[in-house]
Formats: C-alpha cells, structure tokens, sequence
C-alpha cells in the first residue's frame, strides 16, 4: 500500500518524534521532530531532514558539520505517532560530538559519562 505522511498522527504543533538508530549496530543516536514535509523531503533525498524546534527550520543533518545521516529504512510505530530511522550515521550523531546523544546513564542514583566527544 502506498504511504501517505497524512496518516501519520502529529501533535499540535505538526510535529512527531523521530527516533534516530544506526541501522548495523542498533545503537540509538538520537531523538529529533519531524513535520509532514520533513518526512517527505527524507523520503525523496534519503537524508534524514529533521524540523528544528529552536531554529523553526528544516535541519538537514550533516549539512554543515559533515556528519550525515543516510537513511536505510524509516518505520513506523503502532500509533502512527513516532518514527525510527535506521540510518548510515558517518561522524558523531550529537551536537556534542559524541556518537549518541544517550551519553549520560543514571546508576545508583548518580549520572555516569559512558562516551567522550569523539576526536576531531
């Protein structure tokens, strides 16, 4: 069946969560939002185009830092609510220059740093 990004449930604001994870080793990288457009502009490119909250803008990753994410497969969650990008991630995935984002673990009650920032 063909996809329509109409059928996708957004919020209030048109947007919807897209959880970002490299499609080989299954790590999470990161969440960002999408809108409709978003959506389509990923889809017709294969680069994963996110909406920007702060900047009120589409957010090619990758555009300026170099670090790319190629999308391999976009799926669709039961409530048509959220999506998971499997992607080719090239670089650290994070503002932060770490691979993930999801770098800080709680543990016992204290914050521990799994990753540093990646060597530029």
């Amino acid at each position: 069946m063909p996809f329509d990004p109409a059928s996708l449930s957004f919020n209030a604001d048109g947007l919807l969560p897209v959880i970002a994870q490299d499609a080989t080793s299954g790590e999470v990288l990161m969440l960002a939002w999408m809108n409709a457009a978003a959506v389509e502009k990923t889809l017709e490119t294969g680069r994963v185009t996110y909406w920007s909250r702060s900047r009120q803008s589409y957010w090619i990753k990758g555009e300026s830092s170099g670090h790319v994410q190629h999308l391999v497969e976009l799926r669709i969650d039961c409530d048509r609510d959220c999506l998971l990008a499997l992607v080719d991630q090239t670089g650290p995935a994070c503002h932060t220059n770490r691979r993930s984002c999801f770098y800080t673990a709680l543990r016992e009650g204290d914050e521990v740093e799994l990753s540093a920032p990646m060597p530029t």
